[in-house]
Parts: structure tokens; C-alpha cells; sequence
């Protein structure tokens, strides 16, 4: 299977724009062409502001996990580069990619350990490094109902925490 090219930008400090690549353009333009586009810095800056950045605390920048261009899915991955006086100082990369749902087949581990839907479901989202509450959100359920699933899961698979979750479905043991 071929990869998908990544979307990149580069915010500054206060969250402007300072660069982005083609593929950025295109993912969040989806479906104008890039090339139709008059003003790509405007086009970004707004579509950062109302389809990645997260509602929540307005002094700390947050973007969502995974948003939709088009019919197609995509997580949006946020580094800091700290700089060198202060955190306030950190610009932000922005990756945006198809997620590769391809990496683990969950279907062998749900049926070696009698996992339920809503538990592989719960193991899905926690393969891609969501959080509970973020699980919850996509889940359509409560954070303490997420808990509940991702604890049954600890106990079919022997672990006691979501690390050894993963750990056993990355490295299964003998």
C-alpha cells in the first residue's frame, strides 16, 4: 500500500501562518483545486481557525485529533518547537495525514481475546493515541464508559493499563 503524502503547516508563537506545503492546500480545500484558490494564506488561516483548532481553554491552543475533508477522514498531529526563551516562544507544526488503519489488524486480537464491538471500537481509537475523553467524544459515549470498556479489556488481555494494551496487540506474546 502506498503512503499518503502529509499535509504540513508552520504556525508561529501567536498561531499565524508561516508556511504550509501543496498537499496542506489541497486537504483542506477539498474539492476546489488548489490552484483555484486566490488567497491560499487567507484560505488557511481561516479554515485553521474553524476546522482544526478545538473549542476548550482560550489561552492554550488546541487542534482536533481527526477532522473531515470531503468524505475522507484525517488526524491532524500538533508538535511544539520550543524556543529558546520561553514556551510562549513555541512555534507549531501542524501534520495532517490519512490515518493508517491498516498497522494493526484488530480483528485476530478481538477474536483471541472475545472482545466485544464497542471494546474493539474503544481499542481502535486507543491504537491512534486518542485520549478517553477524545474516545468518548468519537464513541458517542461518556469518559466513564470508555473507562469501563478500556478496564475489561485490561482484564481479557492481562494487563493492568492501557499501555499494556497496546503493548500486547504491537507485541502479542508466545
Amino acid at each position: 500500500m502506498r503512503a499518503s503524502p502529509v499535509g504540513f503547516i508552520l504556525l508561529d508563537p501567536s498561531l499565524k501562518l508561516l508556511a504550509s506545503n501543496r498537499e496542506a492546500v489541497r486537504i483542506l480545500a477539498f474539492p476546489t483545486p488548489p490552484e483555484r484558490i486566490q488567497s491560499v494564506y487567507m484560505f488557511l488561516t481561516d479554515r485553521l481557525r474553524t476546522g482544526l483548532m478545538a473549542s476548550g481553554s482560550p489561552n492554550r491552543a488546541r487542534f482536533v485529533p481527526e477532522f473531515q475533508s470531503g468524505k475522507r477522514r484525517y488526524t491532524c498531529t500538533a508538535f511544539s518547537l520550543d524556543g529558546s526563551r520561553s514556551s510562549s516562544d513555541a512555534s507549531v507544526v501542524l501534520l495532517l495525514q490519512r490515518p493508517n488503519r491498516n498497522f494493526v489488524d484488530l480483528s485476530h486480537v478481538s477474536a483471541e481475546y472475545d472482545l466485544t464491538p464497542r471494546e474493539r471500537e474503544s481499542v481502535e481509537f486507543l491504537m491512534q493515541g486518542l485520549t478517553t475523553k477524545e474516545i468518548a467524544q468519537q464513541m458517542k459515549v461518556s469518559p466513564s464508559t470508555v473507562s469501563a470498556f478500556l478496564r475489561l479489556v485490561m482484564v481479557k488481555m492481562g494487563t493492568n493499563s492501557r499501555s499494556g494494551i497496546v503493548g500486547r496487540i504491537v507485541r502479542p506474546t508466545a
